[in-house]
């Protein structure tokens, strides 16, 4: 199905690589510029299994987004309780945290799992690329010290908002964006990204939100492998102009959650 929509979508792709260039470059990082510091609260809520060993779901996630003058300091932390058809529950925590340049080629990033029936799980470095959107490599930390490549085109996460973004105003429906976010030791994912519609400003619970556009997106993450036609997971979301996302729905594969924002603020700009 991921060769087939590729092949179908064709010329209407969005790629951030050399021929990406011009307005489109200027467009995203004048997105990149506007994206906002703030933090964000979620409620977790289960939606669906699709057969798999999780029946149900419960948890919360913050999200928090400040502007460290020369980079973006970004922490998510993560809680979820699910329950298996035997009717144990498992807790989950995740805990990621990441400093990104605003110039889209420096990463340090950390994150630390753990559930109680398995050993705590570390990845930990720092990547670096030539230019934002160019080749790199990144050296790991943990869960082992080593070095991998990242292919041309790659985008960390902040700048793989804005392209979206970028794209969304642009009127692009697809988006194929190569990402590394440090939360596998194996180096970038393949990203495929559908926007759904870009909507001029509306009403929205939190008013400083209702004066942007936005839309909803669709993004699947692949490992980069010949084999790789089923995405590892899934998520989408209402995205804003700024950045800020709501109204989430997490496909784990085996089983969906649901998270909507029950308390936001903007954070102040920093005076570096």
């Amino acid at each position: 199905m991921r060769l087939s929509l590729v092949l179908f979508v064709g010329s209407f792709l969005f790629c951030f690589s050399p021929a990406f260039a011009g307005n489109a470059q200027t467009a995203v990082a004048e997105v990149a510029n506007g994206l906002a510091a703030h933090r964000a609260n979620y409620r977790l809520t289960f939606e669906s299994s699709r057969g798999g060993d999780i029946i149900g779901g419960t948890g919360t996630m913050s999200f928090e987004v400040m502007d460290a003058c020369e980079g973006w300091a970004v922490e998510q932390k993560l809680s979820m309780i699910v329950t298996n058809r035997d009717g144990e529950d498992v807790q989950m925590e995740t805990d990621y945290v990441t400093w990104e340049s605003k110039n889209g080629t420096r990463l340090r990033f950390r994150m630390h799992q753990t559930t109680d029936q398995a050993n705590p799980e570390v990845t930990s470095g720092e990547a670096v690329l030539e230019r934002v959107g160019g080749k790199g490599e990144v050296h790991y930390n943990q869960p082992k010290n080593q070095l991998v490549k990242l292919p041309p085109g790659t985008l960390f996460p902040m700048w793989h908002t804005a392209t979206i973004i970028a794209g969304a105003e642009a009127g692009k429906k697809f988006l194929s964006l190569p990402l590394f976010d440090g939360t596998a030791e194996s180096g970038a994912q393949d990203t495929f990204v559908i926007v759904t519609d870009w909507q001029k400003p509306s009403a929205y619970r939190f008013p400083s939100l209702s004066k942007l556009p936005s839309g909803r997106v669709h993004i699947s993450f692949f490992n980069r492998t010949p084999s790789a036609f089923e995405p590892d997971y899934e998520v989408g979301m209402r995205y804003w102009q700024n950045g800020v996302a709501d109204d989430i729905r997490m496909d784990f594969g085996d089983f969906v959650m649901l998270a909507r924002m029950t308390d936001f603020k903007l954070q102040p700009p920093h005076r570096c």
